[in-house]
């Protein structure tokens, strides 16, 4: 017998989430290709990216408690709709840009505000569908649809820059357009399999107090997404150097290299994320203890690789480790809360994810200058100290 899904809504989120990461990821993939031929400088491509992380870190709260105001549904179609509509204004751009290059200003301008439109409205997508889980799925049970909402992301890692740089081989430009169609795509699975609920806050008896900013209740899930968030992005941002640095290859080894070892990543956070979705009693604080503590195992490692098997070995152990924590932080900041409460919940810990989204490339970046090993050792103490925190909390909760 097929037995009723926990959260009903979530294949469409799952989808949604894969497609919406798949067209964030293929714009990183093209972004350099993209600069050079504009005659743009490389800290343009930066620039633009980190606008994204910095708008999505002011928004995502708000959007998450506006979805508990007005309702998940029309957050997810209001925010999905803005976003294909900016990724094709920005698909347009670009096309007629290769084709006859505008002023510099105008190139800088265009692609850094319509990155950053795409990071405010997609800022909307997380949160909000984490919410909605929590309003579905019960307490303990939270962690395996979380953890398929995750695998749907790392998948979407995975296949994006991969699908792009494929298509982008043929036609740069048409790169852009059938990113562009992917957010089209996962607006049309809401609309159509998501149903309408009555908001989470009208469904409260009385007045209801709004969430504080720092509400001691998430204070571990805050905790768990900057921790994870600096440690993913400052490995993400090093691997090249690292590889073309301490492995001795060329440029564009160096890159295969990279790519080798972020499609590593994607494979062992979408290991993990099967476990948690098969051990469904586990405590999220427990599972953010043990990946914690893997995943400090793994780039600590790192430190110590001279071999380019030893790098897509050590970062393969990390991100299998990251796997358990992601899920679990949404679903330990979910349990912790009511259900009025869930959408700011969800959006405050999508917040620090795009803080550490922001602060992570530049830590990484500037330990890497004093050592290759630097960055990694960095991450291996952080992310030991929340394996400690987690425990610690788990002996004080009730």
């Amino acid at each position: 017998m097929r037995s009723t899904p926990v959260v009903s809504s979530l294949p469409a989120l799952v989808f949604a989430a894969w497609v919406g990461t798949m067209a964030m990821t293929a714009f990183v993939a093209v972004i350099g290709p993209v600069v050079r031929l504009l005659g743009l400088s490389e800290w343009h491509a930066g620039l633009s990216v980190t606008a994204a992380g910095v708008l999505w870190m002011l928004s995502a709260r708000r959007w998450g408690a506006l979805s508990d105001r007005i309702g998940r549904r029309r957050v997810l179609l209001t925010a999905l709709a803005a976003y294909a509509v900016i990724y094709v204004l920005m698909a347009v751009f670009v096309d007629t840009a290769l084709r006859s290059a505008p002023a510099v200003w105008v190139s800088v301008l265009v692609l850094v505000g319509t990155r950053a439109l795409v990071g405010l409205f997609y800022a909307a997508v997380p949160p909000t569908a984490a919410a909605l889980v929590a309003d579905e799925a019960a307490p303990g049970q939270r962690a395996g649809a979380m953890a398929k909402l995750g695998s749907a992301n790392a998948l979407g890692m995975v296949i994006g820059p991969a699908a792009a740089g494929w298509v982008a081989f043929h036609n740069l430009a048409l790169t852009l357009y059938v990113a562009a169609l992917l957010p089209v795509l996962a607006l049309l699975v809401i609309a159509w399999r998501l149903p309408k609920a009555v908001p989470a806050a009208a469904a409260g008896k009385g007045p209801q107090a709004p969430l504080g900013r720092f509400d001691p209740r998430l204070r571990l899930p805050m905790m768990a997404v900057f921790a994870a968030m600096i440690s993913v992005t400052i490995a993400q941002v090093t691997v090249g150097f690292f590889a073309i640095d301490r492995l001795q290859l060329a440029p564009a080894a160096g890159a295969r290299m990279a790519g080798l070892a972020l499609t590593a990543v994607g494979v062992g956070l979408i290991l993990a994320q099967m476990l948690v979705m098969t051990f469904k009693r586990m405590p999220p604080r427990h599972w953010i203890a043990l990946g914690a503590l893997i995943a400090a195992v793994g780039f600590g490692s790192v430190a110590l690789v001279t071999l380019p098997w030893q790098l897509l070995a050590t970062y393969a152990v990390a991100a299998f480790g990251m796997g358990f924590v992601f899920p679990s932080f949404q679903a330990l900041a979910a349990d912790s809360v009511e259900a009025h409460e869930q959408g700011a919940a969800a959006g405050a810990v999508a917040g620090v994810q795009g803080l550490g989204m922001v602060i992570g490339p530049m830590v990484g970046t500037l330990l890497y200058r004093i050592a290759p090993s630097v960055p990694y050792l960095l991450v291996g103490a952080v992310l030991s100290a929340l394996a400690v925190a987690a425990m610690l909390h788990g002996r004080r909760a009730p």
